[in-house]
């Protein structure tokens, strides 16, 4: 490993997004951190893109200790610099507000958005190493472009994610950090197979079919990240419903509004 060799560390590594990313990048010819709690996936992802390309590190986004023991530990590896932290990390949550449990709710909040915050902050010294054009990279969502019905709890975290790019772009300008989103709708990806609370019994992929909305391929993502990292736009917004609530909810507001409505039973109900 030598340190004219750019590097990237993506928590959620071990599968979907990020996994996607790890390819791409590696295939950009990046070295590859992958933070994830799921070991046996993370070695999947690293027998895709080669060992030498990649390290690997169990770590739970929820706790900064880890943060800092994993960024440091690939530090090392890629001999002394980060150029990109990928703040991948998330978990999906449908249903309705009253079906959602305590537990769901504070697991959602503490993945989505305070994993993502405490990564920023774990971040920072590593970035202002390769500054400038180092760049914190956060996965938000087309839930971050509207609310969206079915997913309350999600869309305030990926709002809050959106928010916090935002204000991190002008915090860190000045030192040469760029600080990017990707805004995708929904992905084909392994969390689509999942069932969106505990009380319901309807995969997320098949209320997203019956909502008469399309499914983005991962591979669509992964180029997003890769043009958002070496770019300029603020937010990388990526596929078609994606793209129609960012210019709906600017341009016809009114309209959204309800088109989330119509959707909202589609989404909400088992």
């Amino acid at each position: 490993m030598t340190e004219t060799r750019k590097a990237i560390f993506i928590t959620g590594g071990a599968s979907g997004i990020g996994r996607a990313i790890a390819q791409r990048f590696a295939k950009g010819g990046w070295f590859v951190g992958i933070g994830d709690v799921e070991e046996n996936g993370m070695a999947e992802t690293q027998r895709l893109i080669g060992s030498g390309f990649s390290y690997t590190q169990r770590m739970d986004v929820r706790h900064p200790e880890t943060w800092e023991s994993a960024l440091n530990g690939f530090s090392m590896a890629a001999g002394g610099r980060i150029d990109v932290v990928a703040n991948n990390a998330g978990i999906p949550l449908g249903g309705t507000l009253e079906q959602y449990t305590v537990e769901e709710i504070e697991r959602c909040l503490d993945i989505n958005l305070k994993g993502v915050i405490f990564g920023a902050q774990a971040a920072l010294p590593h970035l202002r190493k390769t500054a400038p054009g180092s760049c914190l990279l956060n996965t938000a969502s087309a839930a971050g472009i509207y609310g969206t019905s079915g997913a309350s709890v999600y869309s305030a975290t990926k709002f809050g994610v959106r928010a916090l790019t935002e204000s991190l772009d002008g915090e860190w300008a000045a030192e040469g950090i760029k600080v990017r989103s990707i805004m995708p709708s929904f992905i084909d990806t392994p969390l689509l197979d999942m069932l969106p609370n505990a009380q319901s019994n309807e995969a997320v992929r098949d209320k997203v079919k019956a909502a008469g909305l399309e499914i983005t391929p991962v591979t669509d993502v992964a180029e997003a990240a890769w043009d958002a990292v070496h770019g300029d736009r603020l937010h990388t917004v990526v596929g078609k419903t994606a793209k129609r609530a960012a210019f709906a909810s600017r341009w016809m507001p009114g309209k959204m509004r309800k088109m989330a409505r119509a959707r909202a039973d589609a989404l909400t109900t088992d």
